[in-house]
């Protein structure tokens, strides 16, 4: 599974992908008919799916349970490029996702990242846009069927999400580069757990609207982070 990458990395999409770009109303061989008990794609990725701040926001509301309850079981944090973010946990020796069931199902289905509903799709990052790609061999079932991408993806409020996923793309491209050059551990973990408490921990006020309280957050983090977005 790798499902996002942008177009200045070495890896080209020829090597993983059937080389094309896919918009949201073309159709793409992606539809795994349900998996049938399959949840091959649900081990060994724990450092792939790396949680956005909509993401949580999903799993609280689906499940009740405050960010920090989730990391008890269910998420761990993990540090790359300096940015600590929350990633799914795999358990046990097959690395499970710790989300899957008794019967290896996902028990969060309704509401699972958006890396996990994309697969086996991915999104290529281009300036201020996406698009998606198929990952060639990356699911195990020989055979899938063709689906509209909009279909496949099934995210309500599409343009406020799409809206948010690049802004969150660009704000964690600022974030690398800016704390690339922090240097002191103090500093960085205090930037690290600003980052966490604003956009994971706080919690929405009564009617307030996810996409509305994430640009307010960003805004705010800008000038806390002194980032550029």
């Amino acid at each position: 599974m790798r499902p996002e990458v942008t177009i200045s990395e070495p890896l080209t999409l020829a090597s993983i992908s059937d080389g094309r770009l896919y918009e949201l109303r073309d159709f793409v061989s992606a539809d795994s008919d349900g998996c049938e008990g399959c949840s091959a794609c649900c081990c060994g990725v724990g450092e792939l799916v790396k949680l956005t701040p909509f993401d949580i926001h999903e799993m609280k509301r689906g499940l009740g349970n405050a960010f920090d309850d989730l990391l008890v079981d269910h998420l761990e944090l993990r540090t790359v490029d300096k940015i600590t973010l929350p990633y799914l946990r795999m358990l046990g020796p097959d690395e499970r996702c710790s989300f899957l069931n008794d019967e290896g199902r996902c028990s969060i289905h309704g509401f699972r990242p958006n890396i996990c509903r994309l697969f086996p799709l991915g999104r290529v990052y281009q300036e201020k846009d996406f698009k998606y790609f198929l990952q060639v061999d990356a699911c195990v079932k020989p055979k899938l069927k063709k689906v509209k991408v909009e279909q496949w993806i099934g995210i309500e409020n599409y343009e406020k999400n799409k809206a948010f996923l690049l802004a969150w793309h660009t704000c964690l491209k600022a974030l690398a580069f800016r704390f690339k050059f922090i240097r002191d551990a103090e500093e960085l973990k205090a930037a690290n757990d600003y980052l966490l408490e604003t956009f994971y921990r706080r919690p929405l006020k009564d009617g307030e609207d996810f996409y509305d309280a994430y640009f307010e957050s960003l805004a705010e983090a800008k000038d806390r982070l002194g980032i550029i977005v």
